[in-house]
C-alpha cells in the first residue's frame, strides 16, 4: 500500500471515530468535568483529571464506531450520513469492529489508575455505549439510553474521588440525562424525515409536533435540578449567574430550531456553549468559596 493510500485510510478511521467533529467529545466532557470539580470541591487531582479526559475521548470515539457499524446499512439512506466511511465502503465492517475493540482496550488500560469500585462502574459504561446504537431499532427512546451513557462519567467521577456516590451525584446524573435527551432530540429533528423512511426510531418522531415544547420542559428540569444541587453543595454566585444565562441560551436554541432542520442542527451544536458556561461558573464558584 502506498503512503498516500495509508494516509487516506487513516483519514477514514479519523472520520469513523468522528474526531473531525469533536462536538460529541465536548458534550460528554463537560458533565464529567462538572462531576470532578464538584466531587473534589475544587480542582481535582491532575492524574484523575487526565484519566477521565482521555477516557471521554476514547469512549466517545468507540461509541461513534459501533454506532456507524450498527447503522452501516441505513446510513446510505440518510442525507446527512450517506458519506460516512462504512456507508461508502471505505472502511469494512471487520475493520470497524477491530477499531472498536482497540479503543475499548485503550480505555480499559486507563482503569488501572482508578479504584476497584470505579473499575466496576466502568463495565456499565461499556454496556451503555455498546447498546445505544441498536436501541433506535426497538424503541423511540434511544436518546434516553444515550443520556444514560453520556451521564455515566458522573457517578464514576464521584466514586474515583470520594470512594462513594452521594445522593446529589445521582441528581446530577438525572439532570444531565434530561439535558442530553433535549439536545439529542434537536439532533434527531434534523434526520426525522429520513429516519421515518428508513424505519429508525427517535424521540423526535415520538414527540412529533410537541418536540420543542418537550425539549423546553427537559431543559427546565435540567436547570431546576442544577439549582437544587447548587444549594445542597453551597455553590457561590458565579454558578447561579451561569444558570441564569442558560435561559436565554436555551431560548436561542428554540429560535434556531423553529425555522429549519439546519437550525435544529445549529441548536444541537449550541449546547457545547451551555456546557462550557456551566463549567466556567462552577470552576469560579468552587474557587471563591
Amino acid at each position: 500500500m502506498t503512503w498516500s493510500l495509508r494516509w487516506q485510510q487513516r483519514h477514514f478511521y479519523w472520520q469513523l471515530m468522528r474526531l473531525d467533529k469533536p462536538i460529541g467529545i465536548y458534550l460528554l466532557l463537560w458533565p464529567t468535568w462538572w462531576a470532578l470539580w464538584l466531587a473534589q470541591a475544587g480542582i481535582p487531582d491532575f492524574g484523575i483529571w487526565c484519566v477521565f479526559t482521555l477516557g471521554v475521548i476514547l469512549m466517545r470515539s468507540a461509541g461513534c464506531v459501533i454506532n456507524d457499524f450498527a447503522d452501516r446499512h441505513v446510513d446510505g439512506k440518510v442525507e446527512r450520513t450517506k458519506q460516512r466511511p462504512l456507508a461508502t465502503g471505505d472502511v469494512s465492517a471487520r475493520e470497524a469492529l477491530q477499531l472498536f475493540v482497540l479503543l475499548l482496550t485503550l480505555a480499559a488500560l486507563l482503569l488501572v489508575f482508578l479504584n476497584t469500585q470505579t473499575q466496576l462502574l466502568a463495565l456499565v459504561a461499556v454496556v451503555l455505549a455498546s447498546s445505544y446504537p441498536f436501541m433506535k431499532r426497538y424503541t423511540h427512546l434511544p436518546q434516553v439510553v444515550l443520556g444514560a451513557a453520556y451521564s455515566w462519567g458522573i457517578p464514576m467521577a464521584f466514586m474515583a474521588l470520594q470512594g462513594e456516590i452521594p445522593a446529589y451525584a445521582w441528581w446530577l446524573y438525572l439532570a444531565n440525562l434530561c439535558w442530553t435527551v433535549a439536545y439529542d432530540t434537536f439532533y434527531a429533528l434534523v434526520d426525522r424525515p429520513d429516519d421515518v423512511h428508513a424505519g429508525i426510531k427517535s424521540t423526535a418522531i415520538l414527540f412529533g409536533k410537541l418536540a420543542q415544547p418537550i425539549i423546553a420542559l427537559l431543559q427546565s428540569v435540567f436547570l431546576g435540578l442544577l439549582y437544587w444541587i447548587a444549594t445542597i453543595t453551597v455553590l457561590s454566585w458565579p454558578f447561579y449567574a451561569a444558570l441564569v444565562l442558560c435561559v436565554p441560551a436555551f431560548a436561542y436554541q428554540h429560535y434556531l430550531a423553529y425555522h429549519s432542520r439546519e437550525g435544529a442542527f445549529k441548536a444541537f451544536l449550541h449546547n457545547h456553549y451551555v456546557g462550557l458556561l456551566l463549567f466556567v461558573g462552577l470552576f469560579i464558584s468552587v474557587g471563591v468559596q
